[in-house]
């Protein structure tokens, strides 16, 4: 799992900015390296703040200035002057509240043992629920106000359009709105949902003592990373004793991650209710105007094409040369390759496999790459897996958790479509319009895992190669596409349970989650055997704590494909079509903006196409056996 962006969601603003063609690629000596120091590795964010006395000095001038944004209650409709200054103080404040996130975070996932760092975020937490509550008066506002009047005031002072967006979703959003005070008292006691969250982190990366395996002689301790690491390897004795050792050492806290994860489901059942939406689904789609039709066709069609990764599997087997397939056996590549990808040499790779966006988006990405930006490898009490960060005018931050192998080097890729998302929303968008939502944040990044698939089958030489590649591109849809819509059907499954009155707990989850693992993986087809202690596997994943986040992985799968495969065929306009779409930030709602692109994601034909798509890797595949 790679989560994508951090961001603090502030209500009503968004911070922000997560192949195989016969199209000829650009050579790889063509493209100047990408000079890399060590320092380079470990990010520097004095641009954010100088130091921790600075961060903590701004931090108490913000606090001491959030009753200022209290009194601007009640002014908003005097005047269209009344209504920019207003709007332009909210913006400046959550563009400063920004800044402190990203400092504060940023160092929590680097050490999470650090008491100073758990102090920081915590601060965080508390400063956003005083902020929030302190602007909770704003939408009720906007909403008393009217669209006839807001349309005459943006009218009035042509300053207001870049607020347009914001007084819009605002306006739309009227009916689940409630009274200020209710909207205040909500604000204020946010922080508390997302403690779940930052427990659970806390209990993984800091409070379990992990198990040790002893691998080769050597003692591997399985905490998530080690997992990681131990769930490739080529042993197949090994690779059984990490999933035995690992999920058992979970399991022992089924109780306590269930309790966190059913608080989380709780609060947001009880968010949409009292917001009057049909369902938490609902609820969560809706700022971003994005039609539930979009997760329930995911759904529909990926369980249709489930005999496409059952057809998957069987290859597998078969490119392994195994008796039978097991849980433990999806993570080694099909076809073993030794060749390593440090970080400058996967950022002198990742320039020319975006050489069809253009010579000005290599430009911006090598001038992205020189900045001190990055953390790159992993460390004790470092946060597991790897996203993009950013403040407004600054480089994007890219945290990762490099280890050299293919897979690094396509993260590496995949975290920089994030930060060139970015980069382009802030090149082209004011800051209210610059952020991206989640159903558009992942297709910037595997984008470029699409276009790095195609760089590298064309710079493959022999047949292993080649086999390894196309390997690699069937494991990242089984990843990015089915794994992810796997996660998603788990949250409707959890949420409706809810909704429906009955109890969640750990138990409940893992008996939920065993039975999508045995579908998924065509146990009862005898394809697969899944056993039932590495059922505890939702546990492992962060982002059941940020609900109804993982589908965007699938969707914007299918959306990667559909504009990659454009690309590097180089039909006209396809690439500019695309690089629009990345510009676009939040100016217009994110279904809407792919539409206009060329793509309907509430249609099946996207995932539909994949699947064909999918089916034709495979009969290469097989080609070449």
């Amino acid at each position: 799992m790679k989560p994508a962006l951090q961001r603090i969601p502030v209500r009503g603003f968004t911070f922000g900015a997560a192949l195989l063609l016969a199209a000829a690629a650009p050579s790889f000596a063509d493209v100047p390296p990408v000079a890399q120091s060590a320092s380079a590795l470990a990010w520097d964010l004095a641009p954010i703040f100088s130091s921790d006395a600075d961060w903590e000095q701004e931090r108490q001038a913000f606090a001491r200035q959030i009753p200022a944004l209290l009194a601007l209650r009640g002014s908003l409709g005097r005047d269209a002057l009344a209504l920019r200054q207003g709007l332009d103080q909210v913006s400046a404040a959550n563009q400063r509240l920004q800044r402190l996130w990203v400092y504060a975070s940023t160092q929590t996932s680097t050490d999470n043992r650090s008491r100073r760092n758990q102090e920081r975020t915590a601060l965080m937490r508390s400063l956003y629920g005083q902020f929030s509550s302190a602007i909770a008066w704003l939408d009720p506002e906007i909403q008393s106000i009217g669209a006839a009047k807001v349309d005459a005031l943006m009218r009035e002072d042509r300053a207001l359009q870049r607020h347009e967006t914001k007084l819009r979703n605002t306006l739309r959003a009227a009916k689940h709105t409630l009274a200020p005070e209710v909207e205040s008292a909500l604000a204020a006691v946010s922080p508390l949902i997302q403690t779940t969250a930052n427990t659970r982190s806390l209990l993984i990366d800091a409070d379990i003592v992990w198990p040790m395996l002893e691998v080769a002689g050597k003692p591997v301790k399985l905490n998530e990373i080690g997992y990681q690491s131990l769930r490739e390897h080529p042993d197949r004795q090994v690779r059984q004793a990490a999933f035995d050792t690992f999920w058992k050492a979970y399991g022992q806290y089924e109780n306590s991650l269930g309790a966190l994860l059913a608080q989380r489901v709780q609060a947001g059942v009880i968010d949409a209710r009292m917001r009057q939406h049909d369902s938490t689904v609902a609820a969560s789609l809706a700022p971003n105007q994005i039609p539930e039709k979009v997760l329930r066709t995911l759904v529909a069609q990926t369980n249709e094409g489930l005999p496409s990764l059952h057809r998957y599997y069987k290859l597998r087997q078969r490119l392994l040369q195994l008796p039978d397939l097991h849980y433990y056996d999806i993570y080694p590549a099909m076809i073993n390759s030794n060749r390593r990808f440090p970080v400058a040499e996967s950022g002198t790779i990742t320039l020319a496999a975006v050489a069809p966006l253009g010579a000005g988006y290599q430009d911006l990405l090598r001038q992205a790459l020189s900045a001190r930006t990055m953390h790159a490898h992993p460390a004790e009490g470092k946060s597991s897996g790897a996203y993009a960060t950013a403040v407004y005018g600054l480089t994007p931050y890219i945290f990762l958790n490099h280890r050299d192998s293919y897979d690094s080097l396509t993260t590496f890729a995949h975290e920089w479509g994030h930060g060139m998302h970015t980069i382009l929303a802030q090149r082209s968008q004011p800051y209210e319009t610059a952020g991206y939502s989640l159903f558009l944040a992942e297709i910037a990044s595997i984008t470029n895992e699409v276009l790095l698939s195609g760089y590298m089958m064309q710079s493959a030489q022999t047949r292993d190669e080649k086999l390894f590649l196309l390997g690699q591109s069937l494991e990242r849809l089984r990843a990015s596409f089915f794994r992810q819509t796997m996660f998603a059907e788990f949250e409707l499954l959890a949420h409706d349970a809810q909704e429906r009155g009955e109890p969640l707990n750990g138990k409940r989850f893992t008996e939920m989650y065993c039975g999508l693992l045995r579908k998924y993986h065509g146990a009862d087809a005898g394809v697969m055997t899944i056993n039932p202690t590495y059922c505890s596997e939702w546990a492992f994943i962060p982002h059941f704590h940020r609900p109804f986040y993982v589908y965007a992985y699938a969707t914007s799968t299918a959306a990667a494909y559909h504009f990659g495969e454009q690309i590097l065929a180089g039909k006209p306009g396809a690439a500019e079509n695309y690089l629009n779409v990345l510009r676009a930030g939040s100016s217009l709602p994110p279904h809407e903006l792919l539409k206009q692109a060329g793509l309907d994601l509430a249609s099946a034909e996207p995932y539909q196409m994949l699947m064909v798509r999918m089916n034709q890797i495979m009969d290469e595949v097989e080609k070449l056996l």
